[in-house]
């Protein structure tokens, strides 16, 4: 059905929510949920956005303060800050978009908009997997062999492709996403050509923004947990924890979200009572899945402990309360950390 093709991305046409097929499952009424979505969906994307740029813009600043001192670890930290950010800014556009119910941003922007967020999500959730992997292999690989291939132009290259890849990937949602002015609304919406660009786009998102990168993640830490309890360190069992929490996060905040849009693609619910269930679930699921964007900085930067120092110092100097307080812990530690720590990541400490 042509309608369905304006639910099978991140961001666009927010009154399709309501409206999806209304037609053909009169007399099924979609008030309350327009209502819902029109108090639910700001109120979470500003919240969202709030939290992720304090958060993301914190790893941005902290990293860039200290690129005298950057390794990969940092660089990849700073890339999924990125990366997270430009998901972040589209938001309040989104907002504005759910609230009032029109598109008032041009058709240029639209396409901008729609651009960034896709990009953001995907180079995100691959700077994540890029991470995973450079945690393995700093395991199982030799330090001869990690010298020779783990070098900042490896890095520097690694990370051109990925964004070229998430680049290359959202081309789709910023063609195919126009302003569409009908007699009562203009929207901002993704209108694919054919069925194929919306299963283009449910492989995507289910596949490369969840199967595989869940698959990485889960196949690398299983067999990164069992050297780390077989080491004698104090901080393992906590390193193994955050472990457990990056893969359950990961899976918790995206999968609802993946399974509720592929349950639409399949078409296999019609009764209106169904219907108004998944929609539902869309929404929810949705703002819960960009939410994942605000932890990113939590459990990848803020647990480590050298980077915690960095933040700390970083906040003392913005404010004479912090300074007095953070004195002590910083200036006594700092100087040890950041000429022996690899990274700056609590993975790393451990190593």
């Amino acid at each position: 059905m042509e309608g369905d093709a304006e639910h099978y991305t991140l961001d666009y046409n927010y009154s399709s929510y309501y409206d999806q097929d209304q037609d053909e499952y009169m007399p099924c009424s979609n008030i309350g949920l327009r209502v819902f979505g029109e108090v639910f969906l700001p109120t979470i994307y500003s919240l969202v956005f709030i939290l992720g740029v304090i958060g993301n813009g914190l790893v941005v600043c902290v990293l860039v303060k200290h690129r005298h001192q950057t390794n990969l670890t940092d660089m990849w930290l700073i890339n999924l800050a990125v990366s997270d950010l430009v998901f972040v800014f589209t938001l309040p556009f989104y907002a504005h978009y759910s609230l009032v119910g029109e598109w008032p941003f041009g058709d240029i922007f639209c396409r901008f908009a729609s651009g960034s967020h896709t990009t953001g999500f995907l180079s995100s959730i691959f700077f994540m997997v890029v991470m995973t992997l450079d945690r393995y292999i700093r395991v199982f690989l030799d330090v001869t062999t990690l010298a020779r291939y783990r070098t900042f132009r490896a890095g520097i290259a690694l990370t051109v492709f990925v964004w070229t890849l998430s680049l290359c990937f959202s081309l789709p949602a910023i063609i195919f996403t126009k302003v569409k002015n009908d007699s009562t609304e203009v929207t901002c919406s993704y209108e694919p050509e054919n069925k194929a660009w919306r299963l283009y786009d449910i492989i995507l998102k289910n596949v490369f923004g969840l199967g595989i990168p869940l698959l990485v993640m889960m196949v690398c830490y299983s067999r990164i947990i069992p050297i780390l309890l077989n080491m004698r360190s104090a901080k393992k069992h906590r390193v193994v924890k955050l472990i457990i929490s990056i893969v359950i996060a990961f899976f918790v905040f995206w999968a609802p979200y993946n399974i509720s849009i592929l349950l639409q693609f399949l078409n296999m619910l019609t009764d209106c009572n169904s219907l108004q269930r998944l929609k539902l679930s869309i929404i929810v699921t949705e703002t819960i899945a960009y939410s994942h964007c605000c932890l990113n900085p939590i459990i990848y930067a803020f647990v480590g402990q050298k980077f915690m120092r960095r933040v700390l110092l970083m906040l003392g100097k913005w404010g004479s309360g912090f300074l007095h307080s953070t004195r002590d812990f910083s200036d006594s530690s700092y100087r040890k950390s950041s000429v022996m720590s690899r990274s700056s990541d609590v993975t790393s400490n451990f190593m």
